[in-house]
């Protein structure tokens, strides 16, 4: 399939609720979508507010691999808009569904077409080349979408855009769509998915499988409600499924991901494909016994396509296999006895719900009687005391906080500080590194930082330091 990606994280995904990119934020986030490959950045809606006209101005003016479209009605002022900032795509929308006419506009089916023929015409004569897209397309009669559809292609529109604005489409109904469409047209045609029913991804697959050429994504499947098509499901299906060749840097996903947590506030699922914390974490006793030995066994694809790497979960449903994998990763010797009582006393705390390497050493201590000489990541960890602004919202932050892997509680107190959090990180440096990305985080005024000497649970103490 010869297909594109065009992102809209800065335009559809800054439509979700409580997201705002300021001006260097999406300079960041085009540069890294262009080091990623995406053909076409979709760069926001000028007309909005005096912020997105000043991203679109400088990002316009920034040398990129991708095409740059600018966002817009179907109208001479947004046309002419858009076109004075010198990029050669423009995007201009108009609804085609009966509740857009009815609600909308309150206009008929050829009141409609003929502004939409005057604003195609309009801006082809301003010398751009032009995406119109048919908002709420799936729920237009097929009929007078297929005429909009031959309306601006006479017009002399360069693509079509169709726009499941609410997300009714399904897979089958995507392909029988998109197969009308492209047999009424000659120009390239874009899907436009949203999520609502969670079909997004598929929706927007089954419509490049029937001969659309582009769809529309965001990093993290951000957007207006549920989102739309998220950039890493879709990239990384194409390429694994439907052999797409084309030149994205897939390694360059989780990084993408994670900056996108962090500026946005809105944070994956654990369990989210491609990106998720989890999504190459094994837990069941068979299953991790059947990944040591082969990896595809339970791996769709292997997490080093995407730069990550794959997880054993230490706990009650842990087998011989991966506590005995664990040990040696650790360098622990044992016998097939002992082995045998590790995996009883992990089994005997049914509320653990997972075991670090620290603690797997302390039971093998336990049942070896030995004095271990091994080096193993060890556990820093450290209480943060934060003031936030008085003009951020302390759940933002709390957000944020849970995004990184090393912030394991995270409180809203009363006093002279806003948030207390519990960090646990692998090494001093790790340590600095993440409180000094925290002290400048947009809205922490001061921090305080403390280093837990002793913790202790239940009446049990725990010790960090070092094994040697």
């Amino acid at each position: 399939m010869k297909i594109a990606l065009l992102d809209s994280t800065i335009r559809e995904g800054e439509q979700s609720p409580n997201v705002s990119f300021s001006v260097e934020q999406k300079i960041e986030i085009v540069k890294a979508l262009d080091d990623f490959g995406v053909e076409f950045i979709e760069i926001g809606h000028p007309t909005v507010s005096p912020d997105i006209r000043e991203a679109v101005s400088q990002i316009a003016s920034m040398e990129t691999r991708a095409e740059k479209l600018i966002h817009g009605r179907a109208n001479r002022s947004d046309i002419d808009d858009a076109v004075s900032f010198g990029v050669p795509w423009v995007g201009i929308f108009f609804g085609t569904s009966d509740l857009s006419l009815e609600y909308k506009f309150g206009i008929d089916q050829s009141t409609a077409l003929k502004r939409i023929v005057e604003a195609v015409e309009y801006a082809k004569n301003q010398g751009v080349k032009l995406r119109f897209t048919a908002e709420d397309a799936t729920r237009t009669s097929l009929p007078f979408l297929i005429e909009v559809a031959q309306a601006v292609q006479a017009a002399g529109a360069d693509r079509f855009s169709i726009a499941d604005t609410v997300g009714t489409l399904t897979p089958e109904k995507t392909t029988s769509l998109i197969k009308s469409i492209k047999d009424s047209i000659d120009i390239k045609v874009h899907i436009h998915c949203h999520n609502d029913f969670g079909l997004a991804t598929a929706n927007a697959t089954a419509a490049l499988i029937a001969g659309a050429e582009v769809a529309d994504v965001t990093i993290n499947g951000l957007g207006e409600r549920s989102g739309i098509v998220p950039l890493a499901e879709i990239a990384v299906l194409l390429k694994q499924k439907y052999n797409v060749n084309n030149n994205w840097d897939l390694g360059a996903l989780p990084s993408l991901s994670k900056k996108i947590e962090q500026i946005s506030g809105v944070f994956n699922s654990e369990n989210k494909p491609i990106v998720g914390l989890h999504a190459f974490t094994h837990k069941a006793g068979l299953h991790t016994k059947a990944v040591l030995k082969d990896p595809r066994t339970y791996e769709a694809f292997p997490p080093e396509l995407i730069k990550r790497h794959r997880d054993i979960s230490i706990d009650k449903y842990s087998g011989r296999d991966a506590v005995a994998n664990r040990l040696n990763t650790i360098n622990i010797k044992y016998t097939d006895d002992q082995l045998n009582e590790i995996l009883k006393v992990i089994k005997s705390h049914p509320e653990k719900r997972r075991f670090s390497d620290i603690e797997l050493l302390e039971i093998a201590d336990e049942i070896l009687q030995a004095d271990l000489k091994v080096y193993v990541p060890v556990d820093v960890e450290a209480i943060i005391n934060m003031e936030l602004s008085s003009t951020i919202y302390t759940t933002r932050i709390t957000r944020l906080l849970m995004s990184f892997p090393q912030v394991k509680d995270v409180y809203e107190v009363a006093g002279d500080y806003d948030i207390i959090v519990h960090i646990k990180a692998k090494s001093i440096m790790e340590l600095n590194s993440l409180v000094e990305e925290l002290r400048i985080s947009d809205g922490v005024r001061r921090t305080h930082t403390r280093p837990v000497l002793k913790g202790y649970s239940h009446g049990k103490e725990q010790k960090n330091g070092n094994v040697d």
